[in-house]
């Protein structure tokens, strides 16, 4: 039985880890942290969005983007960094921000993302939802500006399950949305997109794993660099010691640039930092029973458990993970007008995140320059989404088979 290490305890090195353990593998996962999944798949907005997939880079954002850095609550923050990685990774994004490149990536997305789906229902069979707060809520995204909604309804529909509302039509499905709806322009509601807790769903898979007969060790530990000889990977050392293995798995969010780089590989990732609120939901709240997204104002509200998550922002900041007081008190400010009645805000609880993204938000799967180094990474912000679809495919590129779809756009080589 052939070894893997798997670098990285968060929702990706998890499904990795179970979809490589069932093809079988023995598998060792090493994560720095006391907890897996500590880190970029702790408080995100935990969407499982399949079908409404929209990558950051396309026509126009560009613009956009000089207008955000002066808004006082604007998605986006950036900091200049004497980094050539930064720049590097921004001018890959501008290559992209035209509407050829987008439209080949959401087509891309979204055929991973229906693979994520499938894998999803899969690994159901293995950890119940209810442990992890999963609905089928549905996915409403709504819009302040007439053109933007126009141009929003005039794009090809990715599924037939999206149905077009207007203002008044929105907040009968979605009643949490009253206090915004003079403010609208219209919505599009997606059915079958789901949210859940993906912390949770992530201590809920370790704990499965831990009894799997192919997960040999779960080990804290931080990688520190791999160790390269005769054109492979010999090993990875860490702060437990070295370690060995047949197959090594980078999957370890934006630490994987780093640790890529010991070994001579550049990887165009750059950390998006986002941030969350997790409000208690009280009998006195009218929370959304939808997953909304207030599209204008990235601002994306999810009824998780008996928590409210409000999730947004975009911060080009560099390897900060800490969370600035300014931006959370920002963020609940958005909050506050849009559904002022969504839960005690007053109780939420701040978070930040690392976000690893690529300059064409399409992740990484497959094979590195070393025949026995694999990379599964740069999700961005939907790790969680695609999580179960990037882990089968891993698995099925290590074993040799073909994946399930081409892999343009997805794969390291392209």
């Amino acid at each position: 039985m052939q070894q893997v290490i798997i670098i990285g305890g968060g929702v990706v090195g998890l499904t990795s880890a179970w979809w490589l353990a069932e093809a079988g593998y023995k598998v060792t996962l090493l994560e720095r942290n006391d907890q897996v999944a500590t880190a970029a798949s702790f408080r995100n907005g935990g969407q499982l969005s399949y079908r409404y997939v929209a990558p950051l880079a396309d026509a126009g954002v560009p613009l956009k983007a000089l207008q955000w850095l002066l808004q006082k609550d604007g998605p986006l923050r950036f900091r200049p960094e004497a980094d050539w990685r930064q720049w590097r990774w921004i001018a890959g994004f501008l290559r992209n921000c035209n509407a050829a490149s987008n439209a080949r990536t959401t087509a891309k997305l979204l055929e991973l993302g229906e693979l994520s789906r499938a894998g999803m229902a899969e690994l159901e069979l293995q950890v119940s939802p209810d442990d992890y707060a999963w609905r089928d809520a549905g996915k409403l995204v709504v819009y302040r500006s007439p053109e933007i909604f126009r141009r929003a309804v005039a794009r090809p529909a990715s599924s037939e399950a999206q149905l077009i509302l207007t203002p008044q039509q929105a907040a009968q499905r979605e009643p949490a949305l009253a206090q915004l709806q003079g403010a609208l322009a219209g919505g599009i509601f997606t059915e079958g997109e789901a949210v859940a807790d993906c912390h949770a769903f992530c201590r809920t898979l370790e704990a499965r794993l831990r009894q799997h007969p192919n997960v040999s060790l779960l080990l804290k530990g931080e990688a520190r660099s791999l160790i390269v000889l005769k054109g492979k990977i010999a090993g990875v050392d860490t702060s437990a010691g070295p370690l060995t293995a047949d197959h090594y798995v980078l999957a370890a969010g934006i630490q994987s640039r780093d640790l890529a780089a010991t070994a001579g590989i550049y990887l165009p990732l750059y950390p998006l930092k986002g941030y969350s609120l997790s409000a208690p939901i009280g009998a006195q709240h009218t929370a959304p029973e939808i997953s909304v997204t207030d599209f204008e104002r990235k601002v994306l509200y999810a009824r998780i458990g008996n928590q409210l998550r409000v999730a947004a922002m975009v911060d080009m900041v560099g390897e900060d993970a800490s969370v600035d007081a300014d931006r959370i008190a920002g963020l609940m400010r958005l909050a506050r007008e849009a559904m002022p009645h969504g839960a005690d805000y007053d109780q939420a609880t701040p978070w930040a995140g690392l976000r690893p993204a690529t300059p064409n938000s399409a992740p990484l799967v497959g094979a590195s320059r070393y025949p026995n180094l694999w990379l599964n990474l740069g999700h961005g912000p939907l790790g969680f989404t695609f999580a179960a679809g990037t882990a089968r495919i891993l698995a099925d590129l290590m074993r040799g088979k073909a994946p399930p779809f081409s892999l343009d756009f997805l794969s390291p080589r392209h």
